[in-house]
């Protein structure tokens, strides 16, 4: 996961590092250096060093050398508790500073620390714990903290009863878990249930450092296996803290809740679990964070097939497609639509009701002007939306081809392979009646930006065999149609024609393209990917035969459909569903940051 911005800066004041003359001056160094000669034998004068220690730094935070921790190194290792206390608070208050944190594990810091952890004294807990939550803010300590033995002492302090040494202790647990290798070692110190049964805490920085913890252990497919095991509360615990008073607490509560609900397991018991009514309240809040949280989980949950009727059902359509023209933000643009994408997949009356909502039209007017990320999910939206033959015609009547016609000469590959396949579909019909109108495609073949007939073209001529591939295809739709202007334009053309001839008369042996990630049925029609190797590229010239076979035959030659007709699918539901969010974690959690403006959000 990315890296916390400072979660927990312990129970010091914080301060901002600044570059500044030694801490101790010449004449101040000199009189440490004489005092250390007595301190070891003399305890009053251990307490007096270091309440000095501690009350300098309480003022001032300044970047030290050796000459300045070694001192406070040696009064931490005193056996005496109000040494301790003191030379622990000195050093947490220093460990604020980014250089002096890298030069207190330098010098063997963790270890005295470790062992005043264990002390039973609440007041020498909670400086030590506070010390080491600052020092794991810092990428370089980490693994080293983790390494020195200190995560299972600190697992225990999370569940002490003095809040102070708690807030420490879970502050710096979720600051342990931003690596694979840290995580790991956090669940094998026995943190994972201690972090859910803090949950339940009535502290909010707990509750947060908790959730934010458990969302970030949550990554790891294993860590999710043992929370699926060990954990059967874990979910209806975060669904309740996304009522929680804290805004901080409610985004953390849905982003753990979409990172678990990578699993199927999670899918379902998230709506189970009534997750769904409070994720639509966060989805309608004016708070971009918890917009951008609750959009991500949404996405996420949609990916199981039996919770799509369950959302739909729930009053997500209108605000998923109101967030569609949410330009602040592109990655709440790219959920929603995906989410809607996700909808349709596998449900003929969910895809009439998405049409229905509204979200074609808000999709023609955004599409032409959203960045490339949104229009590769729009456009594989409106491809799987044209799977439905009852919906094609009212997306040809909508002007559907008028937007998707330009974007099949998108800079973007993905683009242009999910607006291509959406034309496909529609120009394709199974029972297919003699009284369809395929007016829409004439009205379209010349423009805009040379229409039908220039994409078709494009295609044709392309390197990557699948782009060939879907123009044949499409063309034996178009012909099939039996429209007689249709097949004037494609026996008439001059460009068409010639390159159909040439993919007839030598089997391809072009590269194909990747368009996946694009899910659009859950039914076994054939898609353009499904023969897209050698098989595929025979079928190229198969169909191109048949073009010609149509075209340059008889003139009242009629073109009898093929059996089964085929649909163009980009993609497959396997790879797309299943690529949920992970592959845009990083992303995620950067712009959570940035919507906090500078706030925590452990993530």
């Amino acid at each position: 996961m990315g890296a916390v911005s400072s979660c927990c800066e312990s129970c010091f004041h914080s301060r901002k590092s600044q570059s500044y003359e030694p801490l101790l001056l010449e004449n101040e160094r000199e009189a440490v250096a004489d005092l250390l000669q007595y301190l070891e034998n003399n305890v009053d004068l251990q307490r007096s060093a270091a309440l000095a220690f501690a009350e300098i730094t309480e003022k001032e935070v300044r970047p030290v050398g050796r000459d300045t921790l070694d001192p406070i190194l040696f009064l931490l290792s005193s056996h005496d508790t109000e040494v301790q206390r003191a030379a622990s608070a000195a050093l947490g208050n220093l460990a604020v500073n980014t250089d002096n944190k890298l030069l207190i594990v330098k010098l063997g810091g963790l270890e005295p620390l470790i062992r005043q952890m264990l002390s039973p004294n609440v007041e020498v807990q909670c400086n030590a714990v506070g010390c080491v939550t600052n020092l794991a803010t810092h990428d370089d300590n980490k693994t080293k903290i983790a390494q020195s033995g200190a995560l299972v002492p600190l697992t225990r302090l999370a569940r002490s009863k003095d809040m102070r040494v708690q807030r420490n202790a879970t502050g710096a647990l979720l600051n342990m878990t931003h690596s694979d290798e840290n995580r790991q070692q956090l669940v094998n110190a026995g943190a994972i249930p201690v972090l859910v049964s803090l949950l339940n805490s009535q502290d909010t920085d707990v509750q947060y450092y908790c959730t934010t913890a458990l969302s970030n252990i949550a990554v790891d497919a294993a860590n999710r296996k043992k929370l699926a095991q060990t954990e059967p509360k874990l979910v209806s615990s975060l669904v309740q803290l996304m009522d929680s008073p804290s805004l901080k607490v409610q985004c953390q509560a849905a982003l753990a809740l979409r990172n678990l609900a990578s699993d199927e397991k999670y899918q379902l018991e998230i709506v189970k679990a009534d997750g769904l009514s409070s994720l639509l309240r966060l989805l309608q809040s004016a708070y971009l964070p918890l917009i951008l949280s609750a959009a991500a989980c949404v996405r996420n949950v949609s990916i199981h097939p039996q919770n799509e009727s369950p959302i739909i059902e729930s009053g997500f359509l209108q605000p998923l497609i109101n967030l569609l023209s949410f330009k602040d933000n592109e990655e709440v643009q790219c959920h929603a639509i995906s989410t809607l994408r996700n909808l349709a997949a596998s449900s003929e009356k969910n895809k009439l009701a998405i049409v229905k909502a509204g979200a074609i039209q808000s999709i023609k007017e955004l599409v032409l002007e959203v960045p490339m990320n949104v229009q590769s999910e729009m456009t594989a939206c409106i491809a799987v939306l044209a799977l439905s033959d009852e919906l094609k015609g009212q997306l040809l009547e909508m002007g559907i081809c008028e937007v998707l016609i330009p974007l099949t000469n998108s800079p973007s590959s993905e683009v242009q392979g999910n607006s291509a396949a959406a034309l496909g579909n529609l120009s394709s019909k199974d029972g297919r009646a003699t009284s369809d109108d395929y007016s829409a495609f004439n009205d379209v073949w010349g423009q805009p930006d040379g229409g039908m007939h220039k994409y078709l073209y494009r295609f044709l001529t392309s390197p990557d065999a699948t782009f060939q591939h879907i123009a044949v295809w499409t063309i034996v739709q178009l012909l099939e149609s039996n429209d007689p202007q249709l097949i004037s334009n494609i026996r008439s053309s001059n460009i068409l024609i010639p390159n159909i001839r040439q993919l007839a008369a030598t089997r391809t042996s072009t590269p194909t393209s990747s368009i996946g990630g694009t899910p659009h049925s859950h039914g076994s029609r054939h898609s353009y990917q499904d023969t897209d190797t050698g098989e595929g590229q025979g079928e190229i010239q198969l169909l191109a035969r048949r073009i010609l076979d149509f075209t340059e035959g008889d003139d009242d030659n009629i073109m009898t459909p093929s059996a089964p007709p085929s649909q163009l699918q980009v993609g497959s539901l396997a790879e797309s569903r299943a690529e949920s969010m992970m592959g845009r974690d990083e992303e995620l959690r950067r712009s959570v940051r940035e919507a906090f403006s500078g706030g925590s959000t452990g993530h």
